[in-house]
């Protein structure tokens, strides 16, 4: 098939990579355009372009689909199917009339569940102990097009979401590749939506926060959901301390914020504790717990959040 491939982070990589293992056609790739990241804000091109660039693929970046101009030039593409995944932005009907055979979208969770930016995050908030990737026909909704079909994973206990981002990453390619055979033997069935669903917004720095006052599977699915940003974070010593992993004790208990244990950040929420295991210090690096108590003891009983 003749395919136009639309998107932008990590994420989307390996389902471009699928596309190009296939031996479809890629007439374009289209991504976003490139963006300053990191403390030095060098200008660096969005992963999938990278990709793309090394299988020299043709790439565009326009910053935006809804002119018609960007419409006429991806009808002079002629593709039989548009292939969505993370691209960062939402696809006018003009342009999604444009592939005969339609627009596909690869999305990150169990559809009707979790439509929006965040569903990874999100699951892994919420303290859901599965989760998947579907394959569906885009529709002028938000997530809410036809679904194709779904595969499920289990969450991990401890399991990050920058950890479960990556394995949904290799999910979402693997079932795109078959998605593909099957629309291209035209017997891709149609499934909609039922109409109880929920929503993942993005996330923003107010989730930060932790509140050792609420349950200890709360907190730790706070941590593990912001595990890469904005990341919880905590104040020690009057310090700004950021918490990347950690691990639920559900028998253990004290003071909300309380330290339990001088060898171990095991510290106290309402009910139960969990048990810092990567932080970092402000005006330090990342490292674990342990490696972070031999420079910086915390007595016993010393209470974090004050």
């Amino acid at each position: 098939m003749r395919i136009v491939f639309m998107g932008t982070p990590e994420f989307a990589v390996p389902c471009l990579q699928a596309v190009i293992d296939r031996g479809d056609e890629v007439a374009a790739v289209y991504t976003q355009p490139d963006k300053p990241r990191g403390r030095g804000h060098k200008v660096l091109p969005p992963p999938v372009k990278v990709l793309a660039e090394q299988h020299g693929l043709s790439v565009r970046q326009p910053t935006t689909l809804r002119t018609a101009e960007a419409a006429e030039e991806l009808r002079a593409l002629a593709p039989d199917l548009i292939v969505v995944v993370a691209y960062g932005k939402i696809l006018p009907k003009e342009i999604l009339d444009i592939p005969l055979k339609g627009c596909v979208n690869v999305h990150a969770s169990l559809l009707p569940q979790y439509r929006g930016a965040g569903p990874i995050q999100w699951c892994v908030l919420n303290g859901e102990t599965k989760t998947g990737v579907t394959t569906m026909y885009m529709a002028e909704g938000l997530d809410t097009g036809d679904m194709i079909e779904a595969t499920q994973t289990p969450i991990g206990e401890d399991e990050t979401a920058d950890e479960l981002h990556d394995r949904l990453s290799v999910l979402g390619a693997s079932l795109l590749t078959h998605t593909l055979g099957l629309i291209e033997a035209g017997c891709a069935p149609r499934t909609p939506q039922p109409e109880e669903s929920s929503y993942a917004p993005m996330l923003d720095k107010s989730l930060s926060g932790i509140d050792f006052s609420k349950d200890a599977a709360s907190v730790h699915h706070q941590i593990c959901g912001l595990s890469s940003w904005p990341c919880a974070q905590t104040m020690l010593e009057g310090k700004r301390l950021k918490v990347y992993r950690s691990h639920c004790h559900p028998t253990r208990n004290g003071k909300p914020g309380e330290v339990l244990d001088e060898k171990r950040l095991i510290v106290a929420c309402k009910t139960g504790a969990v048990e810092l295991l990567e932080v970092q210090l402000e005006g330090s690096k990342r490292m674990k717990a342990a490696d972070f108590l031999r420079g910086h003891p915390v007595k016993q009983g010393t209470v974090l959040g004050e």
